[in-house]
């Protein structure tokens, strides 16, 4: 795997500009490969690892760029619930950790960088150098993920029996005997604006 310094460059360039949020993403994920023994997570280790994130800010950049893991590739996984924590799982042998950026490494970083006064380019500068344990919470875990969430092919392809449209990967939700998509089930997100 490559340096620190160059995953964190190649990191930058893909979420536009340097944060804090880039150092934990990039620390987070040499940590968590390392416990899991993945070493080429782009490469020949490519099928063997899957994320769940569950936070959308700027250290889910990180993450993908690191690992390589993605949305459209299925093998990255958005749970919305807000905190700054991802599961790295490898998917061969089940080893899995959740890591969970920890609140307190914003204080922590003034006793790492004292003369840095602007509270965010200390914590981006600390960040780099802290102690692993005063940045990040270290999980072993278990995770099921279901077969339908799992790289490759979709398992199979429903039409909505009230819009037409096509659910993949048993998305697909049964009610009163029909099978509907989330938006015919559960309301849209969205209103059609008609010209």
């Amino acid at each position: 795997m490559k340096s620190f310094d160059e995953l964190l460059q190649q990191s930058t360039a893909v979420h536009g500009h340097i944060c804090a949020g880039q150092v934990i993403g990039v620390r987070m994920c040499i940590l968590a490969l390392s416990l899991i023994d993945i070493d080429d997570p782009k490469g020949v280790d490519r099928k063997k690892l899957y994320t769940i994130v569950e936070i959308d800010r700027c250290a889910t950049d990180a993450i993908q760029s690191v690992t390589g893991c993605s949305l459209g590739k299925r093998t990255m996984k958005f749970l919305d619930h807000g905190v700054m924590a991802a599961t790295f799982v490898h998917l061969e042998t089940g080893k899995s950790v959740r890591i969970t950026a920890l609140e307190e490494a914003r204080e922590h970083a003034l006793k790492y960088c004292s003369g840095i006064e602007n509270k965010y380019a200390r914590q981006l500068e600390a960040y780099k150098v802290m102690a692993e344990d005063e940045l990040f919470r270290v999980e072993h875990v278990h995770v099921e993920i279901p077969q339908q969430d799992l790289p490759g092919r979709p398992m199979r392809r429903v039409k909505c029996d009230k819009c037409s449209e096509w659910v993949q990967d048993s998305r697909d939700i049964q009610v009163g005997g029909q099978t509907l998509c989330h938006g015919c089930a559960m309301g849209r997100y969205y209103s059609v604006i008609n010209d």
